[in-house]
């Protein structure tokens, strides 16, 4: 069964740091990557940074209320 994020932690930075899903599973940011590419978490995708890190956001649908710097903290 498909996931999708829910909401978001973020440290002092305001980085995105850990994802909580539909399910209730809480994911570091390095599980959320792992999830995304393995198809368990829909709605988002990875792509590679201009650092050469991998980075996730959420797909573009034109509706910035579920982009992933959007979502409610926990």
């Amino acid at each position: 069964m498909s996931e999708t994020f829910v909401a978001v932690q973020k440290n002092g930075d305001g980085d995105i740091t850990g994802f909580k899903t539909s399910s209730g599973r809480v994911l570091t940011y390095q599980q959320a990557l792992s999830d995304v590419n393995q198809g368990v978490v829909i709605e988002a995708n990875s792509f590679k940074g201009k650092d050469g890190e991998m980075y996730l956001r959420g797909n573009a649908d034109g509706n910035p209320t579920n982009n992933l710097d959007n979502l409610p903290l926990f």
